[in-house]
């Protein structure tokens, strides 16, 4: 094996690795802009995103809807938020208290759907208010139990994205992965001494198996410049040889 061919086979094992390592498309934006983006990408795969405005929720640990139930992931009570607003914007619908403890993940929501999907949003109020420092404040999803990805972290209030446009402390964050359809999607924060709220307008779909691309983790995009950098290392010395 010559040397061209060598790199030939490490630029292909990259792109293996890039499918290996690439994570779902990840939504954090003003509540309007991202629920836009997430209704636009559903679309645009053929599918239908399914809305269900929270409402008529109490405080307990598990609440049934159409198509779904959310449950308090760790059995602990919730409180019922009827209209979170700051900055004279509210959510769109009731939300459920988090108020991130340890561990974080316990204090999160599940939602277990009657049928698969592979699409999820929900939107957030009072993130990023306080304790994002020297640790940030985080937002996380899973899909079944699996790997859980950072949807979004803030350093400061000003890494909300509702709070920097001037709309208060609110966002909408979702996820779409189309590797597989799922039953459960689990939210958590861990911005510990936050109040944390989120629902408002649940949004979720069903798309076709690989119909969104996922997008490459940030180290596989190094590994596909570092080879595509070595063909390109190669070709010239080819040519001055």
């Amino acid at each position: 094996m010559n040397m061209y061919s060598g790199l030939l086979g490490m630029v292909a094992f990259t792109f293996v690795a890039t499918t290996a390592q690439a994570a779902p498309v990840i939504y954090n934006n003003t509540i309007p802009a991202g629920t836009a983006a997430f209704d636009a990408t559903v679309a645009g795969a053929g599918g239908t995103v399914v809305t269900d405005t929270l409402s008529s929720l109490s405080s307990g640990t598990s609440w049934a809807r159409t198509g779904y139930t959310i449950t308090s992931t760790n059995g602990n009570t919730r409180s019922i938020d009827n209209l979170y607003t700051d900055n004279g914007n509210s959510l769109s619908g009731q939300s459920i208290g988090i108020s991130p403890a340890n561990p974080a993940a316990g204090s999160g929501l599940t939602f277990t759907f009657n049928t698969g999907v592979n699409a999820f949003g929900l939107e957030v109020g009072d993130w990023a208010t306080c304790c994002t420092s020297p640790l940030p404040s985080s937002l996380y999803i899973s899909f079944d139990g699996g790997a859980t990805r950072t949807v979004a972290s803030a350093f400061s209030a000003n890494d909300n994205p509702g709070y920097a446009a001037g709309l208060g402390f609110l966002n909408f964050v979702g996820a779409i992965d189309t590797t597989n359809t799922f039953s459960t999607v689990t939210f958590y924060g861990d911005g510990f001494g936050e109040y944390l709220v989120a629902g408002g307008t649940i949004r979720y779909a069903a798309l076709d198996i690989g119909s969104v691309p996922e997008v490459p983790e940030p180290e596989t995009y190094a590994m596909m410049l570092a080879g595509l950098g070595l063909i390109g290392f190669s070709a010239r010395r080819r040519k001055q040889a």
